[in-house]
């Protein structure tokens, strides 16, 4: 396997790989990262649909990427997918997979109209006093100290933040910013997580530095991530006749370690309820979701709270890489990761209005009409004076493809899920749904008088506990994650956001669909590139304007400097006088 860049190999279909019609691939999960390489085994490697295996614990597919009504429930969507324009794993599959709802196109097609057509961004990044503006003037409101910390972690070398938390290098000079508001609410980072992480999400989206505040940089699905990502793909592989295994669950993979090669042997699997084993040959792929983000996630309704169930469950995803790690060093440590679930959950909610009495007080904030089919919020609204730290969103709508006409379906999620709420009494995990909206609704700015029958009868909003969504957030060291592909495998590899790339950032689509790619791609030889990350960050250009806009929009020489400082940059500033190096500097007002 081997990176490439540029559309001399993006274009190009690779030749049938050596020996694929001798083998068998067999794919532990059904989220993203599984159906992905499900697609490039078929795509790329060119291997028999019916020759690959789909094993899922679960009666329905998706992972993470879920959106369903659920009977006696309603609408649900545990959390939401923020693409990048630079996902470019992501748009190489995705230029492949039809279209299920316009004939003749691709879901890239579809996906690229659509954002064209109706760009996304925000009209109110953040509220406090009840829906009031919080006057965030798209400002990041850094001071130099503040800055320089950031820049500082930027250039830090990964080695020196293995292990170490967010607050060993930031100061309440960043953590009582605007840009920390901003960041820790999009991407749902905690004080406590790793440094590590965030230095690498930094250098992944620092093209997108100045459309933090606003979302501009953002783009969306129409539909919500099932419908719209994952339907798409599993109707195409079902039409390749890949075979998916519904309530089948993977307990444990087998392995035959040697010095000189490692070779998956056998899978435990208990499907309908029966205990079964699958033996492997060295013809036997086999690609393992291992741990998972949404292990263990519940769902409450609108009388009943989501229970926060801490335990690992026997068969689940934890306990599955627990007892394939314990075989080999090289297959990381799940511990690192799903030790305290205090430290790795939030929560989400998923709200229905069922009549026209709270549509008014979205669009008051969004300052959109919400029944217009285009950008709603553009983004999370966040609730910048809540307990919860509580933000919601609207996207497009309808939501989903039945929803009914009048009816709008958003997502609220609160990062804080053990503090007492502002107007509920109590911490979110212990909350009904109709408590949950009652917090929300007091914070949209509602009458008091009417918030507690505006949540009954007006809303219907399903709460969801999710123990180890940002587990893969932890602070980390090199091989706490095994390689998607270890040194000496013979016929396995590792999938999504527990597997480590060389490459890129977790908690993306993208990320899970590269690791899928890069799987399919080291196993079978496949004679392709597979697309590099973005390279944005060795970019100078996107360097100098990152500077600028972290520091909203002030020069360089603005900063507070020294005298000495002062001299030398005068100094600087005559030896580059009429070269590019200044024309440079001036057209991305660092000077």
């Amino acid at each position: 396997m081997y990176y490439s860049s540029g559309t001399y190999e993006s274009f190009a279909r690779p030749q049938k790989p050596e020996g694929v019609d001798q083998k068998s691939a067999y794919i532990i999960g059904s989220g993203l990262a599984a159906l992905s390489a499900a697609c490039y085994l078929v795509r790329d490697g060119q291997m028999s649909g019916k020759r690959i295996h789909i094993l899922e614990k679960d009666p329905i597919p998706g992972g993470a990427c879920d959106g369903y009504q659920y009977d006696n429930l309603g609408y649900v969507m545990r959390g939401g997918r923020e693409m990048d324009n630079h996902f470019e794993c992501m748009w190489d599959i995705m230029r492949s997979i039809p279209s299920i709802e316009t004939e003749g196109i691709s879901v890239l097609d579809e996906y690229y109209w659509l954002n064209k057509h109706d760009p996304n961004y925000s009209l109110m990044r953040a509220t406090l006093n009840r829906g009031e503006d919080a006057h965030t003037e798209n400002k990041f409101n850094l001071s130099d100290k503040g800055s320089m910390e950031i820049m500082k972690l930027f250039f830090t070398p990964d080695e020196d933040l293995y292990d170490k938390p967010i607050t060993d290098f930031f100061s309440f000079d960043v953590l009582n910013s605007n840009f920390w508001l901003y960041w820790r609410t999009m991407f749902a980072f905690e004080n406590w997580h790793s440094a590590l992480e965030m230095k690498l999400y930094i250098r992944r989206f620092i093209h997108h530095i100045g459309g933090l505040p606003d979302f501009k940089a953002l783009r969306f699905t129409k539909y919500n991530q099932y419908e719209s990502m994952i339907l798409p793909m599993i109707k195409y592989l079902e039409a390749h006749e890949v075979q998916f295994h519904y309530n089948t669950k993977v307990v444990n993979v087998e392995f035959d370690i040697q010095s000189d090669k490692k070779i998956a042997k056998s899978v435990s699997v208990i499907r309908d309820g029966n205990d079964e084993t699958i033996d492997l040959t060295e013809n036997d792929l086999i690609f393992i979701t291992n741990g998972g983000c949404v292990e263990n996630s519940t769902l409450g309704d609108q009388n009943h709270p989501a229970l926060f169930n801490k335990e690992i469950k026997e068969g689940g995803g934890w306990d599955m890489w627990r007892k394939i790690a314990a075989q080999d060093p090289s297959f990381g440590h799940p511990d690192k990761f799903c030790y305290d679930p205090e430290l790795t959950n939030w929560m989400s909610a998923t709200v229905t209005t069922l009549d026209d009495r709270i549509p008014p007080y979205i669009q008051s904030i969004c300052k959109r009409d919400p029944f217009s089919g285009k950008v709603v919020t553009g983004g999370i609204v966040t609730v910048k004076d809540s307990n919860w730290l509580l933000s919601w969103t609207f996207n497009r709508q309808p939501q989903f493809r039945n929803q009914p006409k009048g009816q709008l379906v958003g997502w609220i999620y609160g990062l804080f899920s053990d503090k007492p709420g502002n107007y509920i009494k109590k911490p979110m995990r212990d909350c009904t749904g109709k408590e949950i909206c009652m917090e929300w609704l007091y914070h949209m700015g509602v009458p008091e008088n009417e918030i507690e029958d505006m949540a009954s009868n007006s809303a219907n909003t399903i709460p969801c506990m999710m123990p180890y969504i940002t587990a893969f957030f932890m602070p980390r060291s090199t091989g706490d994650r095994p390689a998607v592909v270890p040194e000496g495998s013979v016929n396995f590899a590792f999938l999504g956001q527990f597997a480590e790339t060389a490459r890129d950032t977790i908690f993306t689509t993208e990320y899970s669909i590269r690791t899928g790619m890069e799987a399919v791609y080291t196993l079978l030889n496949v004679d392709r590139g597979v697309p590099e990350v973005w390279g944005s960050v060795f970019d100078v250009r996107d360097l100098l304007n990152a500077t600028v806009q972290l520091r909203d929009g002030k020069k360089a020489i603005d900063m507070n400097l020294s005298l000495k400082q002062k001299l030398a940059l005068k100094d600087l500033l005559k030896k580059i006088e009429g070269t590019d190096i200044e024309k440079l500097l001036k057209e991305y007002h660092i000077i």
